[in-house]
């Protein structure tokens, strides 16, 4: 399994594609561009991707809109990955385009545990102290 961030964290190059690939997914998936009419009904929230160090993968975390349909979202972008790498491939000028795999964003989640957590009594009462 090749590593996704060296020790330091993930560098300038890496951090860069990633956002132009962000950017251009956004931005394919807003206007329709992909000839399946179920993935085009949905509005779909890219919020990251992370590029491995030799950018042959890249990670990109998705959200649906209003988190419904979860496991639906993910299966259709899967189904549809070799039409949305050709259409980044084309915008995004790399010399490899990376593979592409889909995984929930679910940050959103753990913000909203964390802030239950902060809310419970005990825990205002602990950083009260």
């Amino acid at each position: 399994m090749v590593k996704s961030t060296s020790p330091t964290g993930p560098g300038q190059r890496q951090l860069r594609v990633g956002e132009l690939i962000r950017r251009t997914l956004s931005e394919v998936l807003m206007r329709g561009d992909i000839h399946d009419p179920d993935l085009n009904r949905l509005s779909i929230t890219v919020g990251e991707v992370r590029v491995t160090t030799d950018l042959r993968v890249a990670t990109i975390y998705v959200l649906p809109l209003g988190g419904h349909g979860k496991d639906e979202v993910i299966k259709l972008l899967a189904r549809n990955k070799g039409e949305l790498r050709r259409i980044i491939g084309k915008k995004v000028a790399l010399k490899f385009t990376p593979e592409l795999r889909f995984q929930l964003d679910e940050t959103f989640d753990r913000m909203d545990e964390t802030r239950r957590l902060f809310a419970q009594d005990e825990v205002r009462r602990d950083l009260d102290e």
